[in-house]
């Protein structure tokens, strides 16, 4: 850091195992990836190249290749998995994985219906050859998932090979472990926790009030994914009470000087 302040909360140092900032690239150009890098290497643990953007993005490779040489993995987002699940063609979509020397992939179902025990299938599978995230939740907004699935659900995605799982949100923070307005199910939430371990949950939060929510939830090393990339600092400092949505939530009674 560029100067010495007291009781700022303990951040975990990358690689990490939790405290993860996982960054959605949506189509950044070369240069600004490479900006973006200059800024954030030390802050972001995982890109994600958002849903089919890679499909249509002129210069993939020469992408990657400046994420993975900055030591930050890289993957393609769940919808393109679909894309390729539904045409029937997972083998390609593992030979594009190689193609393109990617080591995460994500096995998701919230735009398709799939039967679960068939993407806990795809994900076996594709453990074998890269590490796998899972998300769990729907696109659809009209799909209410009960707590008690959800768990279900990140159990046995977890048992069948996925690092961590996702909890659904979109890059619009408002599906999933969100209301439409964009508001926590806390419920959801909490109950989720008694039964799957922090750590292996990224929780989808592009919305500063749900990343102060999480964060005031499971503290400054919560796992935190879909984060734009000019949000990737304001994040870390709102983890390190720098900016006013937490400013004091650190501080103890007696750290105040005043």
């Amino acid at each position: 850091m560029n100067y010495n302040l007291k009781n700022i909360p303990e951040r975990t140092q990358k690689p990490r195992i939790d405290g993860y900032t996982m960054a959605m690239d949506k189509g950044l150009s070369l240069r600004e990836t490479e900006d973006f890098i200059s800024v954030c290497e030390n802050h972001v643990d995982i890109v994600k190249l958002g849903w089919g953007t890679s499909y249509v993005y002129p210069h993939v490779k020469e992408k990657i290749k400046l994420y993975q040489d900055a030591g930050i993995p890289v993957y393609f987002g769940g919808t393109l998995f679909e894309a390729f699940i539904i045409r029937g063609q997972f083998d390609d979509y593992r030979k594009m994985l190689d193609v393109y020397g990617v080591t995460y992939a994500e096995v998701s179902d919230g735009s398709i219906t799939l039967n679960h025990d068939k993407k806990c299938e795809f994900i076996s599978k594709l453990s074998d050859q890269v590490t796998v995230l899972s998300e769990v939740g729907s696109k659809d907004a009209e799909k209410i998932i009960p707590p008690y699935k959800w768990i279900q659900l990140m159990k046995a995605e977890l048992e069948a090979g996925a690092w961590k799982v996702i909890g659904e949100a979109r890059e619009g923070g408002n599906v999933g472990l969100f209301r439409s307005s964009g508001e926590v199910r806390s419920g959801l939430v909490e109950e989720i926790l008694t039964e799957i371990p922090s750590e292996k949950i990224i929780w989808e939060a592009p919305i500063k009030s749900q990343q102060v929510w999480f964060i005031k939830l499971l503290g400054s090393n919560v796992n935190l994914g879909n984060i734009a990339p000019n949000e990737v600092i304001p994040l870390e400092t709102i983890r390190l009470g720098l900016r006013g949505d937490t400013f004091d939530y650190f501080l103890k009674p007696e750290d105040f000087k005043l």
